[in-house]
């Protein structure tokens, strides 16, 4: 069903809230809301309906358009700015470590009662600092990813889906996201948070390899495999302010 028409900018407004969303007119005989991951919002109508209808659509599935924007804003990292000097705290697995940075005869990071000694072969400064905090994290992630993604796949064998591979990056939206390829992405910065609450991440994409939107069927399926995902949901959240 391709779109026939240029993407058109529209908005309505339910009660204090006004959703904006993309409509793209369509060979199709019915119209389906969608939310993206990026909080996007695309309407997708059949040729020649009424903008009046269209609007009136949109604000009868408001309630649920502002749930899944506000569920998907949950995912969002939200890291305040580190200026990475002496005595500053940084997250490792849920736990707070102060940073303690030294000259010394190599580039290393080591974690050591309480603090992330960081060694630098010439001067520390924040950005060499940053940098080797930021490379000792992505080794961390890389062990730690696979470790979770392991052991959540374990409750998904029988489904009869297929095992997705694991690509780690920093990304600006996300925790975790899943490809049109059945790849999980991780979010390099989920390092920071406790085991559980990667696992759930890892658990919340693995879910979508057999339901690709966030119907009834998809949450009774993360019910099944990860029961009272909504405490560890929030104490990630929580947790990465």
């Amino acid at each position: 069903m391709g779109a026939i028409s240029k993407n058109e900018r529209h908005s309505v407004v339910y009660g204090r809230k006004s959703i904006n969303f993309s409509l793209f007119y369509c060979n199709r005989k019915t119209m389906e809301i969608a939310v993206h991951p990026d909080s996007t919002v695309i309407v997708k109508a059949p040729v020649q309906s009424d903008i009046a209808i269209i609007d009136k659509k949109v604000i009868k599935r408001a309630r649920w358009i502002l749930k899944q924007l506000n569920y998907f804003k949950q995912f969002n990292p939200k890291t305040p700015d580190r200026c990475y000097v002496n005595g500053e705290t940084h997250l490792y697995l849920g736990r707070q470590y102060r940073l303690k940075l030294t000259q010394g005869s190599e580039n290393s990071v080591k974690l050591s009662r309480g603090f992330f000694n960081i060694t630098c072969r010439s001067e520390p400064t924040p950005d060499i600092a940053k940098t080797l905090l930021n490379q000792w994290y992505l080794k961390k992630a890389q062990i730690q990813f696979v470790e979770s993604l392991d052991l959540c796949w374990q409750k998904f064998n029988g489904l009869g889906i297929g095992k997705p591979k694991l690509s780690i990056k920093r990304m600006q939206k996300r925790w975790g996201s899943l490809s049109g390829k059945g790849t999980v992405t991780l979010n390099t910065d989920l390092i920071r948070a406790p085991k559980e609450c990667i696992e759930y991440v890892v658990t919340h994409e693995l879910c979508h390899l057999k339901y690709h939107d966030h119907s009834s069927e998809f949450y009774k399926l993360l019910d099944s495999v990860i029961p009272g995902w909504e405490k560890i949901k929030h104490k990630l959240e929580l947790s990465m302010v």
